[in-house]
């Protein structure tokens, strides 16, 4: 019976390399080591997919019905091969889930039907593809870099159909914006996780494009700084780590996981982040599933420009 009684292969590795007897001698760290990876937690260094799988399953989970309503509005999702979990058969990526709870942030504050909506610094598109799926809106003007652009541009032109697509407007950053955008009234600006990746500077000035040009706004980006090199390894280098300390008008150090942290930091954030005196605050709350990104609607008045 003793043979009954005894590691597997797989184990026997383990126990060899990992969880030796000698690792039992020092507890220092170790439960953020190989020998805890082995334990009780996947190493989230080698086990990233896995991890942003889970966090997306369990956020599916509790998606509402009007959440999944708008997400389901949404064609084409699956453009691009992303990494997608199915609930009750139904697929769905991080990027769209957030997109779904996005839209439904800002509709409690604006009105979106008939709606002009700019966005600065859209990424591939995701939320002006969402946006256009949900609303009949009168027309979406995007705001990027010139290589970005085209990568929306190739991205909406694919997912979005002739009448949607024909709503869009592209505008480079290395052209005149204000010029361009001279005599155009918006109804909302959008802008998630771009304003913490410009230079201060460049934020103030479109904040200043937003109070000429828009009456509502949205924005969602982190409340502030962090240095945790466990947490990526500074897989870009050390010199990217530095340009991004660099960036955005919230740039002050803080623990993106803790609770009491974020608070403190919000205050600033609601501050920086409103394009001008005449400007409230309509709504404001954690940018979920981000521990440390935070999201807010602005209006200037309630009548469209």
């Amino acid at each position: 019976m003793a043979q009954a009684f005894q590691a597997s292969r797989q184990w026997q590795r383990i126990s060899e390399r990992w969880v030796t007897e000698e690792a039992a001698a020092d507890l220092t760290d170790f439960k953020s080591d190989p020998r805890n990876f082995h334990l009780a937690l996947w190493d989230p260094t080698t086990n990233g997919v896995r991890y942003l799988k889970a966090l997306l399953y369990e956020l599916a989970t509790r998606l509402s019905p009007e959440e999944w309503a708008r997400i389901e509005k949404v064609r084409n999702r699956e453009v691009g091969n992303p990494l997608s979990v199915r609930i009750d058969g139904r697929p769905v990526c991080l990027d769209y889930l957030q997109a779904s709870q996005e839209l439904g942030f800002i509709e409690k504050a604006v009105e979106l039907r008939g709606a002009r909506v700019l966005e600065i610094g859209a990424g591939y598109g995701r939320v002006c593809h969402a946006m256009l799926s949900n609303y009949d809106l009168a027309g979406y003007c995007i705001v990027d870099l010139r290589n970005t652009l085209a990568l929306s541009r190739r991205y909406l032109r694919e997912v979005l159909d002739d009448e949607q697509f024909a709503k869009v407007r592209f505008v480079p950053v290395d052209e005149d914006v204000e010029a361009a955008l001279e005599s155009s009234r918006f109804d909302l600006c959008v802008n998630v996780h771009s304003f913490t990746e410009m230079a201060p500077e460049t934020v103030s000035a479109y904040l200043r494009l937003i109070d000429r040009s828009c009456t509502g706004f949205f924005v969602k980006n982190p409340v502030g700084k962090y240095i945790d090199k466990s947490m990526d390894g500074y897989g870009k280098g050390n010199e990217a780590v530095q340009m991004a300390l660099e960036n955005g008008p919230l740039r002050q150090l803080l623990d993106i996981h803790d609770t009491e942290a974020v608070k403190a930091a919000v205050p600033a954030f609601l501050s920086a982040y409103r394009p001008g005196e005449e400007w409230t605050c309509a709504r404001e709350g954690r940018g979920l599933p981000w521990s440390y990104f935070w999201q807010a609607v602005y209006t200037k008045n309630s009548a469209r420009p």
